[in-house]
């Protein structure tokens, strides 16, 4: 597992404790529990429908997690992101 994706395993765990566990968690985003202890113990992404729906829920409670965090091959931080013109830029000779 890279680096980047161990984080967001951590920040998800963290995110599932804080929400009140993974049956909890299962409610809020519409799937049964299994679906959640799987993405936790399996190393599975949080997938990309959920979210939102969970940095919602982070946010009603004043968590500092959020969907950078939780999946940030998905939503990734202005500082991480490429920008326009260097991605169009001509390499140097």
């Amino acid at each position: 597992m890279d680096p980047t994706s161990s984080k967001a395993a951590g920040e998800l765990a963290r995110a599932v404790e804080l929400l009140g566990g993974q049956a909890a968690v299962a409610r809020l985003v519409g799937v049964a529990q299994p679906s959640v202890w799987k993405w936790l113990r399996r190393g599975k992404h949080l997938p990309g429908e959920h979210v939102l729906k969970l940095e919602k829920a982070l946010q009603e409670i004043g968590s500092p997690i959020n969907r950078h965090d939780l999946r940030p091959d998905l939503y990734p931080r202005e500082d991480h992101a490429v920008s326009h013109d260097t991605a169009t830029m001509e390499p140097a000779r």
